[in-house]
This record gives structure tokens, sequence and C-alpha cells, in this order.
């Protein structure tokens, strides 16, 4: 790196130990792959003992709650990591008229498609060809998204936001990049690039709706419980995964096994729910959509 001017040497300084500078090189500037490849065989050893000291360490580092969880031992990190919740913790809205949040998240951009470009952050689009195909993406061209993104600490398991038949599930290899928000800055179509997966289904209204769930360092898997497949960067199964699955709102999909991003995209005669914008801590279940008007019979369905 070129020595910086001795006048500025403070402020390149700065810069350099900035703690999301910092988190940047630390989780980018690594060997992900096999840090994750790590990760997911550390989390599997079902020791108490290295458990407690690894919630202990966890906890040095993160707001880890375990207070809603279903009563049980942990035997490994991993069940930690995918732990169910106490019955009653994430009731879903029944309205329906409005579509719930799949997970515990913060919610990133989040807003209209224009064409086919989202963003991932403030001054960084990318192509909805990119993220899920050609095919899928003229479906949900001038939709709308939002980004909801799962820290370690969150809550892992994800769920139907409303009554819903599950008809496509279509898996994508990728780079295991972290996905927070110094990440999101800097590395151009990011979710693009990463491992993830997309999901198709329709509304009982007929509307097409996209769940596209995306991996991250440290993530070993996602399991997705309609075809009974866990999809990792290990997986060596078919692209298109066959699905024919009916869901009850807020009936569990399936989980991380760490922490990452879940982008939901819907019709454009949705709208996001009052007090949901960028920054917004929502919960499992909250009402995170809501129908701007009502469907006309003639109204054409994305897809």
């Amino acid at each position: 790196m070129k020595a910086p001017p001795a006048r500025g040497w403070r402020r390149w300084l700065g810069r350099v130990l900035h703690p999301e500078s910092l988190n940047y090189a630390l989780t980018n500037h690594v060997p992900r792959v096999l840090l994750t490849h790590l990760m997911g065989r550390y989390s599997r050893i079902e020791s108490p003992t290295l458990t407690r000291l690894s919630l202990a360490v966890w906890r040095c580092f993160a707001d880890l709650d375990l207070s809603d969880a279903a009563p049980g031992h942990y035997r490994s990190l991993r069940d930690v990591f995918t732990r169910a919740l106490r019955p009653g913790s994430r009731p879903f809205d029944p309205d329906p008229a409005v579509l719930c949040s799949p997970c515990d998240a913060i919610v990133g951009a989040c807003g209209a498609v224009e064409g086919t470009s989202a963003w991932q952050a403030k001054g960084m689009p990318y192509r909805l060809e990119d993220l899920m195909g050609a095919e899928a993406a003229r479906r949900y061209a001038n939709a709308r998204f939002a980004t909801l993104r799962l820290t370690s600490a969150m809550y892992h398991r994800f769920h139907a936001p409303a009554d819903m038949r599950m008809h496509t599930v279509r898996y994508f290899r990728g780079d295991v990049f972290n996905v927070n928000p110094p990440a999101l800055k800097r590395i151009e179509r990011l979710f693009c690039r990463n491992e993830r997966a997309l999901i198709e289904a329709t509304l009982t209204e007929g509307e097409e709706i996209a769940l596209v769930p995306v991996a991250a360092i440290l993530v070993a898997s996602i399991r997705l419980h309609a075809v009974d497949a866990t999809l990792s960067l290990r997986w060596r199964g078919p692209h298109d995964i066959a699905c024919d699955a009916h869901v009850a709102r807020g009936q569990e999909l399936g989980w991380f096994e760490h922490g990452s991003t879940i982008i939901m995209f819907v019709p454009p005669s949705w709208t996001l729910a009052d007090g949901i914008a960028s920054g917004q801590r929502v919960r499992a279940g909250q009402a995170l959509w809501r129908r701007c008007r009502p469907r006309a019979k003639d109204d054409t369905p994305v897809g």
C-alpha cells in the first residue's frame, strides 16, 4: 500500500482503523470458503462444555438472547444457531391484506424495483437477472423489494409470510462474502455473487412472490424443508429442485446455520407496512407489506 502524505497520515490511519474498515477487512480479506467449511464442522461438534465456552465468547461480541428459545439442552453450537422458539413467541399477523416478515431481521435496502434493478445499498445497484436469472427477473420487473438481514445472534429460522404454494426452488452456487453494511457499501453485486436460493410461490389470490435466501461467510447451509434438502457449498444436486408444496402463513420453511439475508419480492400492488424502513428491526410474523389497493379482477399478477 502506498504511504500516505505526511500531513495526512492521521486521517489515513483513522480511516484504516475505523471499526467499519476493520470489520470489512477481517471478514472479506480472508479465505472465506475455507472458514465457512471449518465453521460448519466446528458448529457440529457435540460437546456441552465446548458449546458453553463458545456461547460465552459469542456473548462478548453479540447481544445473544436465548430467553424465548424452546426449552432444551444445546449439544452443539449448531443447536443454538438453529434453535426453535417457545410456542407463541412469534405470532403471525392474520390479516389477509398483510404479508408478514418471514424472519427476525434488520431491514436493509427496500422500495421499488426500477425495471429489473434493485439496490443492496445507496449507490450500489444490482440486476435481478444476475440475482435470479433472466426468466425470473422478467416476472419481478417493477415489483417491490425488501432486504432482511439476520445477524448471528438472531433467531435463524424463516417462515411463510402468507398462505401460499411453493412451486420453484433454484440453487445458485457462489461466494460467501459477509453481507453486513460495510461489505454492501464496497462490493458490487454482492448478493448476486454469493451462494443463494430462489424460492417462488403463488399466493391464494394468484399473485407471485419470491424469497431469495442469501448465504454468507460462516453460514454452513440453507435448510429448506419443502424439498427436504440442505443447500450448501457441498451441494451436488440439481440446480432446479422439484417443488410443489402448500404452506400456511407462519409455517416454518427452513433455517440458516449462522446469519445472513433474505430478499423478498412482491407485486407493485403491495407497499411497505407502517413503520417499515431501512434500519428498522422486525420480527417474524410482523406486518412487512400491506396491500395498497384492492386487487381488481383484471389485474395481472407478477409472473
